[in-house]
């Protein structure tokens, strides 16, 4: 049931490498044209504009039959006309350069969909494939799919919660993956644990209470594959207006060839008219959109539900007070006492951190990093998970753990930064 999108994005990736190559073909055919022409050598220029003018047709015909068939009206019929009006009239250059437009406009459709289908896909990727079940005072692996309710499964620390299940005992998790908190929760025995969790602490035990294709996480892969099988096709900014604008256009071609008797004057017009700009407005806007929200850690599953977000006027946002970024970063330090001012507690908890794989680790090194403190390397370092750690900085025996009387995590939810209140043993 949970398995990568493997057709779907083979599909867009060999529709990109089509995209690609007659990009490439194209603009070689164009400039190596050029070349010739600078070269006085007529015929190989010829030869060469003419290929690209009709390997633009061939595809231009492709692309409208299809739009005819969608039942949408599109300014493609317009290039169409174009690219064949230019072979007719011997005007081949003209068609050699609206394929290398129309095909850049082609590629851009086609990376800006593969990359919203490859951020999309990194999501349904971590879905996990197999989990451990305790039999018999052993731990045996078996596919996801081969578990079932009642079943004890053993998830070790770092692991992915492969089903929706109960505990057996406390647990330290991180939901960042389904809730977009960045700080790890803390859950007691009994609590119930939904799959595609992170499992922060030490090894947990849990009670299976669905099936893999029932679970939580199952359930936002079927959200994604609903969303790629829906996702419409891009809507360019010329085939807006195109219901004005083709009949328009035909009118205004056959009334120059009317006027003057000479086809080449309709040709220009076609030529003319066809609206490369316009073809090329959409893809890049889309490409540089979702490029951008991708880089901020915002997913968007393709070019239609971007151009509707553009027709919004209310967001709502599922949080309690705040949005968050994912991940914890330090805001402050607080001291107990004089004894040993912030700075020097926050180089020695980065310091002790840098070795340590909890979740709020990074947050820690980083934000002494950020202050320009003098990180040094622990010695004889050691940890228990969801406890702390303990180990040498310099001449300092420290220790990093919770605080007496408070639970291992900070559970104000919705919070972007949160105090850090180390503990300290006297060195």
């Amino acid at each position: 049931m949970l398995r990568p999108q493997g057709h779907n994005y083979l599909v867009t990736l060999l529709r990109a490498s089509k995209e690609t190559l007659l990009f490439s073909a194209s603009t070689v055919l164009l400039l190596a044209g050029g070349l010739a022409w600078l070269l006085a050598a007529q015929t190989p220029t010829d030869v060469l504009w003419y290929a690209g003018n009709l390997l633009g047709l061939g595809f231009s015909v492709v692309w409208t039959v299809s739009a005819i068939r969608r039942h949408q009206l599109s300014v493609d019929v317009i290039a169409v006309l174009a690219l064949a009006g230019a072979i007719a009239v011997r005007e081949p250059f003209a068609g050699a350069m609206i394929t290398v437009m129309l095909a850049s406009g082609q590629l851009l459709e086609a990376r800006a969909a593969a990359r919203a289908r490859r951020e999309l896909s990194l999501l349904v990727e971590r879905a996990p494939r197999t989990a451990r079940r305790l039999v018999g005072g052993g731990v045996v692996e078996i596919p996801v799919d081969d578990v079932v309710v009642g079943d004890l499964l053993l998830v070790g620390t770092g692991e992915i919660v492969p089903v929706d299940g109960r505990l057996r005992a406390a647990a330290v998790l991180d939901e960042s993956a389904l809730t977009g908190e960045p700080l790890p929760v803390e859950r007691v025995a009994g609590d119930d644990v939904r799959s595609g969790v992170v499992n922060a602490g030490k090894a947990i035990n849990l009670v299976a209470t669905s099936l893999a294709a029932e679970s939580t996480y199952a359930g936002v892969v079927r959200l994604v594959e609903q969303a790629q099988a829906s996702s419409a096709p891009f809507v360019r900014a010329a085939d807006r207006f195109a219901i004005l604008f083709v009949p328009l256009t035909l009118i205004l071609a056959g009334v120059s060839w009317a006027l003057t008797g000479d086809p080449v004057r309709a040709v220009a017009v076609l030529v003319v008219a066809t609206p490369c700009p316009l073809l090329l407005a959409a893809p890049i806007a889309i490409m540089s959109g979702l490029s951008r929200a991708a880089h901020i850690g915002v997913v968007i599953k393709g070019g239609s539900a971007l151009e509707r977000l553009a027709a919004g006027h209310v967001m709502l946002f599922d949080k309690t007070g705040t949005l968050t970024q994912g991940h914890p970063v330090l805001a402050d330090v607080v001291t107990a006492g004089d004894q040993m001012d912030a700075d020097e507690v926050l180089r020695l908890a980065a310091s002790l951190d840098q070795v340590s794989a909890h979740v709020l680790a990074s947050a820690i090194v980083t934000g002494g990093t950020r202050r320009g403190l003098a990180l040094e390397m622990p010695e004889d370092v050691q940890e228990v998970h969801g406890y702390g750690l303990e180990g040498t900085v310099g001449t300092h025996r420290s220790s990093l753990a919770r605080p007496h009387g408070s639970s291992a995590t900070p559970r104000r939810r919705g919070c972007v930064r949160c105090v850090v209140a180390p503990t300290w043993t006297a060195p």
